[in-house]
């Protein structure tokens, strides 16, 4: 492979759950400004809408497609989608998920609310990778790349539905590696520290931040972009090797709620 070609996704399909805002949506920028069609797919169908506009004004190629990654009827519908519109799926970023902020009192918190989170930020991510995984075998390139979190390494207090559901993630990711590794298809995790996305300012204030600030020693929160970087790098070539691994994207420190 000549190194010129180590960032280049044309002619690959990537599909983005939660592209509309925050993270999602930086990486369906990152991933269409260096060639990828893009599916742009989140709950809300008009903020994906307005990212796939964005993209194909920009010059790239993109489509939104609503999707509730709770109902597997949808994510069907997501990758049939995908393949009718572009032929092939060779990239996908599970990128969308909920819970956490300290909010889930384990005094307070039902079952039913428990097992939604790891519906959501677990379950989904395994069963579109698994409807993902024939089409990436098929084109004889995969890089599935699940979105999870500081909080997976993290104790922090009400946050263990979320935290628990991450860290399963992370270990579902490296086993699914194993599983598709001879498949050609990669599985790796992008986990974020404190990014100034929409789900952050919802907790954040000046004396969070400075916390979070202190223990972190590039001093500064992160980006969307930082974010977005790390996902491109497990979604091109230049990491053709790398699989079952956790990149923590987070200034070198820890940032936690207390």
């Amino acid at each position: 492979m000549e190194k010129s070609d180590f960032f280049k996704l044309q002619n690959k399909t990537a599909i983005v759950t939660g592209g509309g805002n925050g993270i999602g949506k930086g990486s369906c920028e990152i991933l269409a400004m260096h060639g990828a069609n893009v599916v742009v797919s989140d709950l809300k169908l008009d903020d994906a809408q307005k990212v796939a506009d964005d993209i194909t004004k920009n010059g790239g190629n993109a489509i939104a497609v609503a999707c509730n990654v709770t109902k597997d009827e949808d994510l069907v519908n997501l990758v049939n989608v995908t393949k009718e519109k572009f032929g092939s799926i060779e990239i996908l970023v599970n990128n969308a998920g909920g819970g956490g902020g300290g909010r889930e009192s384990p005094f307070e918190i039902t079952v039913e609310r428990y097992a939604f989170v790891f519906q959501l930020n677990v379950f989904s991510a395994w069963r579109l990778s698994q409807l993902c995984a024939p089409e990436m075998s098929k084109s004889g390139y995969g890089s599935i790349v699940n979105i999870t979190s500081m909080g997976s390494i993290n104790k922090s207090p009400n946050m263990s539905a979320y935290a628990g559901s991450k860290a399963a993630l992370n270990h579902m990711s490296a086993n699914l590696a194993y599983d598709y590794g001879p498949h050609q298809i990669r599985v790796n995790c992008v986990g974020p520290g404190a990014t100034k996305t929409a789900a952050l300012a919802s907790v954040l204030t000046p004396e969070i931040e400075a916390k979070m600030l202190a223990g972190t020693p590039i001093k500064r929160l992160g980006e969307v972009e930082d974010i977005a970087g790390a996902v491109l790098y497990f979604a091109s070539p230049i990491s053709s090797w790398v699989s079952g691994q956790v990149l923590f994207v987070n200034g070198g420190g820890v940032q936690t709620l207390d």
